[in-house]
Parts: C-alpha cells; structure tokens; sequence
C-alpha cells in the first residue's frame, strides 16, 4: 500500500505532523508500505497577514494544541509577498531531479523559516539552504527549481490534493492493492494513520487468502 503526506513547506500544521510522519516511516519499514511527500501550495489568503496574526497561530498550533516548549518563529513573514511563498516549494520539489525524494530539503527549509525566523520566500536563500543540507550545487538546483517542469509538477500535486475534496494540510492519503482509500486531512499524530495502515493491509491479506483459497472472480 502507499501512504502520500500532502504539504506546504511554510505550513506550521506540517512541521508538527513531521514527526508522526517519521514514526510511521519506522514503523512500517519493510511491511509493504511505501512513504511519499507532495507539495499541496497554500493559497495567498491562507497565509496570515500580519506577524502578529502569525503568531497567535503559532501560539494555537504549538501552545495550546501541541503543548510544545518552544515557539515557532514569524520572521519568515514578509508582508509585500501578499501570501506569495512558492520559492521553498518549487526548491524542495526540485531536489527530485537531484535525487533526493527523502525529506531532507523541505525539512532543512521549513526548520530556517520556522524555527529560525529566515525569509525563505526569497528564491536564492531557499536554494544556499537546500543545497547546503543535501550536498547539491546550488546554481543548478535553482534552475530545477525555476524550470516549468517543476512548476508543472507542484501545480499538479496541488490539483491532486484539492482532487480530494479537502482543504487543510497536512492531509494523508491511503490507498492499497485492493482500492480501498483512507483520507485524513488536518490531523498530526500517528495513531488514526497507523490503525487504518493496520486495517487496510489486514483487510488485503484477507483478499489474498481468498484467492488463494478460492482462486480469482469467475467470468461470468
């Protein structure tokens, strides 16, 4: 089966899910699931539009909803963008073309904006970022990330997640061998994931057995 975490790299609801995500990768290791990431842009109006407004989001997301001991850093937020913030997007999804499709880039993106306050909205300090945390030549990753190949695929993923009829990020999105799908949209822990990752594979080794037992669906 496969499970595909959709994201917005700027997203505080993402970096809180991050380490669900990670635990479920090491959870399932070698049980027959297979982990992706896809970009899901935010909308100019999602974004807040103000550092203050930023802020008592943070103070929900990690303050009251995930008790956690520090505060997440506004000082990416420039208001002259309007909300514009595809730069560390397009950078990450770039890093495909280099290989890396772990969450190396968008991690390294997302910890400089959210935890350090950097302005990744600008193209050239999402790039020194990207490069530096997965050894890649920054002045061939900017021009992956500048290509209408990348912005083509980021449009796409973002079409897909909008395809699921949901609007909040992180979503998750299940799906087996036996066309079952499971969608979770604006949920950040592991347990709700696990338990369908749970059902759904004992659900397809049910399938299996009976197949096995009882060969495929007659013709007629």
């Amino acid at each position: 089966m496969k499970v595909t975490f959709y994201l917005e790299v700027l997203s505080s609801w993402c970096y809180w899910a991050q380490p669900a995500w990670e635990e479920l990768q090491a959870r399932y290791a070698g049980r027959g699931v297979a982990f992706d990431w896809k970009i899901a842009l935010m909308r100019p109006e999602d974004f807040p539009v103000s550092r203050s407004q930023c802020d008592w989001f943070y103070r929900r997301s990690g303050g009251t909803v995930m008790h956690s001991p520090f505060m997440l850093d506004s000082g990416w937020f420039e208001a002259a963008r309007r909300g514009v913030y595809d730069a560390p997007n397009l950078v990450a999804e770039a890093g495909r073309d280099f290989g890396v499709t772990d969450d190396r880039i968008r991690c390294a993106l997302a910890h400089a904006a959210l935890r350090e306050g950097r302005k990744i909205g600008d193209l050239a300090l999402s790039v020194k970022i990207a490069a530096a945390a997965a050894g890649l030549p920054a002045k061939r990753l900017r021009a992956v990330a500048e290509s209408k190949a990348v912005r083509a695929r980021v449009d796409a993923s973002t079409a897909e997640f909008h395809a699921h009829q949901i609007n909040q990020r992180p979503a998750f999105v299940l799906t087996d061998e036996i066309g079952d799908k499971a969608v979770f949209s604006g949920l950040v822990r592991s347990a709700p994931l696990a338990a369908a990752i749970d059902a759904m594979q004992a659900d397809a080794a049910a399938y299996a057995a009976h197949r096995a037992h009882h060969g495929p669906v007659p013709p007629h």
